[in-house]
């Protein structure tokens, strides 16, 4: 197999790191998770990149819904303004998805070394927790995988929340709502597989976390100064707005004269 034959140096390395960390006493699962851990620290850069790139797309999310609302019957025009945009701005929209990208080779090759510990186990068990009979074998193989799917369902929806906060709404619920199709496929999938998945995403949603901290909040437009309930009500106008200021340049009206009636008596 092409994919296999270029993973191979990559699955020997995951393999042996797998090894090495089993020799320090750390059950298979728990090896799993280390190797992840250590994944997860080397994308670091990766994610560092990423987590400025959602910040500088949520700074300019306004002016970019503004360019999409002015060009939205025009595709062509649409992409040709954003992309202007994002040059103008130093925007990489791409480089949100950089550790998601870096680790699909990681996880192929994770297959293929589990694959490869289903057909000539190592030495030790490959159980875990005393619940999974193998790591190696299928996520829907024992009841404890469907908790463990479960529990990727959940973490899987949590980390697409954090992974698309300069989205709009549709696109969230979208981005929530399709891995989890994806169940019935990810149940074939190695238990060992899975766990690295599971691991993977919470890690984003603690990533998520301490980044919404650390994010700071993008300030709201003003629109002039706040009222309160002791600020007195604006004066109503009745559409002659130059009448008031005629009448207190003018002056105190004058004393009104008032005329006698002819014939009266005469003294």
């Amino acid at each position: 197999m092409i994919v296999a034959s270029i993973l191979t140096p990559l699955e020997d390395l995951l393999r042996h790191i797998l090894n090495a960390l089993h020799s320090l006493g750390l059950p298979w699962a728990w090896s799993i998770v280390g190797l992840t851990i250590i994944v997860r620290m080397l994308l670091v850069p990766l994610t560092v990149k990423q987590i400025h790139s959602m910040q500088n797309m949520q700074a300019h999310a306004p002016q970019m819904k503004e360019i999409q609302r002015k060009y939205k019957g025009d595709r062509q025009k649409l992409n040709e303004e954003l992309m202007k945009f994002y040059k103008e701005n130093h925007i990489n929209p791409a480089a949100s998805c950089l550790p998601l990208v870096a680790q699909l080779p990681v996880f192929f090759a994770l297959y293929f070394v589990l694959r490869q510990f289903s057909k000539h186990p190592p030495s030790g068990s490959l159980s875990w927790l005393h619940i999974v009979p193998s790591i190696a074998d299928k996520a829907n193989a024992h009841w404890s995988g469907y908790l463990l799917l479960a529990i990727y369902a959940g973490s899987q929806v949590l980390s697409s929340y954090f992974m698309s906060t300069t989205m709009d709404k549709t696109q969230r619920i979208i981005m929530m709502i399709v891995p989890l199709v994806f169940i019935s496929v990810v149940a074939h999938f190695p238990t060992g597989l899975v766990l690295y998945w599971v691991t993977t995403n919470l890690w984003t949603v603690g990533q998520g976390l301490i980044t919404r901290r650390l994010m700071p909040k993008t300030p709201l437009p003003s629109f002039g100064p706040k009222r309160s309930s002791r600020t007195p009500p604006a004066p109503k106008s009745d559409g002659n707005v130059a009448a008031p200021a005629r009448a207190a340049a003018s002056g105190p009206p004058a004393p009104r004269r008032v005329k006698r009636k002819k014939g009266g008596p005469r003294r």
